[in-house]
């Protein structure tokens, strides 16, 4: 049989983080364009998201911006119906990492398809805009 166990509450948590961008910000600049591009060095090949100022591999500054075709497959997803708080004025929402034909695996929302539509194996196409908040952001759509 079950047993419940004595429990405590937490305080509230809030957590603000200020992130400089000042190597990368092209990358949002592409985004608010419609554009997802990411990095990819000049020296060894190593393509990277996100997007880096420095190779991850070799360690060289030379690194070129470069347009991903985007479409790739879902390798895994979760259903997000308990959200943290800052989310909780949106509805439940669902998140996929895809295994993308650049030879990429990417994690975002996935919009344009209900929650029982979604499996592992899907085919999606990677966007890049802005969210209704006006924000610079990416998803994917089922293809």
């Amino acid at each position: 049989m079950w047993k419940s166990w004595p429990s405590i509450k937490s305080k509230p948590v809030t957590m603000e983080f200020e992130i400089p961008t000042n190597r990368t910000h092209k990358f949002w600049d592409y985004l608010e364009a419609g554009e997802f591009r990411t990095t990819r060095c000049n020296s060894c090949g190593t393509l990277t998201f996100p997007p880096v100022a420095d190779c991850v591999n070799c360690t060289d500054s030379d690194i070129e911006w470069v347009e991903l075709d985007g479409r790739g497959e879902v390798a895994a997803f979760t259903h997000v119906i308990v959200r943290p708080t800052s989310f909780q004025e949106r509805p439940p929402y669902t998140i996929v990492i895809a295994d993308l034909t650049d030879g990429l695996k990417i994690l975002a929302w996935i919009e344009g398809s209900e929650m029982t539509e979604v499996e592992v194996g899907m085919k999606v196409q990677l966007k890049a805009g802005k969210t209704v908040d006006g924000e610079p952001s990416y998803w994917f759509v089922p293809e």
